[in-house]
């Protein structure tokens, strides 16, 4: 009997290490460069498709965006835990992607909930609010979107890379 209470304890203590390794395992693959591929896959295709399909996209300010995203470089700090991330990423990604930006230019970047990454990716970028969009030209932050838009997410955008006055939600 005190053969298989201990058997029982120890199989016990080695499933619950190999929960706690796979639920380890999880939140750090949750954290990272990202993309559209990694959101189109369990556990996130879910909340992306929903968002992706469901956003309606204003055409006429898409138009006019094409001509504005060459030589933009996009960095994206987001988090697969919030519900900002997962209503305002699918949104950019179907924006950009309505409006041919080079995809090359496009960085996103998954946060953990200290809005960290392992390879600190956000050191230097003054993150508080998840999604943060920012928006560079040679290397230099011309605007950031933050969490929501102020009018629609092509309009914010728009302004930003016209250069024209813009402030996000928290501003």
């Amino acid at each position: 009997m005190k053969k298989i209470i201990f058997i029982l304890l120890l199989s016990s203590f080695a499933i619950n290490a190999q929960t706690k390794e796979t639920i380890t395992q999880n939140r750090t693959n949750q954290v990272g460069i990202k993309t559209k591929k990694d959101f189109r896959q369990q556990p996130h295709i879910t909340w992306f498709d929903d968002s992706y399909q469901l956003y309606q996209l204003d055409q006429k300010t898409i138009k006019k965006l094409k001509k504005h995203l060459k030589n933009v470089h996009i960095k994206v700090f987001m988090a697969v835990w919030c519900h900002d991330s997962h209503r305002e990423i699918p949104r950019l990604y179907k924006v950009l992607e309505a409006a041919n930006f080079n995809q090359d230019n496009l960085e996103v970047i998954a946060l953990n909930r200290a809005k960290k990454t392992p390879g600190n990716l956000q050191e230097g970028y003054n993150i508080i609010h998840t999604p943060t969009i920012i928006f560079l030209k040679n290397g230099q932050e011309i605007g950031r979107y933050v969490e929501k838009p102020r009018g629609n997410l092509e309009k914010d955008i728009l302004k930003i890379v016209k250069g024209k006055s813009y402030k996000h939600s928290y501003q």
